[in-house]
């Protein structure tokens, strides 16, 4: 599992990596009541708006961490946000993406640099 300053975190299985928000982010944000996931087949940049996750208390961008294509949403959020809180780094997935370049993904941040990151 990697992560990324902007608290998304990536498992990759292959050159297909599935994409979340961190524990910290989740619980910085509060009670999740709405998410907007992207579509099957949109072309992301790293670094562009992806998704956006929004609370009672504030909305927040959930952006691509490397350059790929949407190839899977994961409905269950968009139906039952809280899932998201409950589980982050699980069943709270939000999409899966197909890498351009999975060797990208040795360049982001390992668990315990992203510790140091929020710490």
């Amino acid at each position: 599992m990697k992560f990324t300053d902007e608290h998304e975190w990536l498992r990759l299985d292959g050159d297909i990596a599935t994409v979340g928000i961190t524990e910290f982010a989740s619980s910085q944000l509060g009670d999740l009541v709405f998410v907007d996931l992207p579509k099957a087949g949109a072309k992301l940049k790293k670094g562009s708006a992806a998704a956006v996750v929004e609370s009672v208390k504030t909305a927040s961008d959930v952006y691509a961490p490397l350059n790929g294509e949407v190839i899977a949403v994961n409905d269950a959020v968009s139906k039952d946000p809280t899932v998201i809180s409950g589980d982050p780094l699980g069943a709270g997935w939000l999409y899966k993406m197909k890498l351009d370049n999975p060797a990208d993904f040795e360049t982001l941040m390992d668990e315990a640099a992203y510790k140091k990151h929020i710490a």
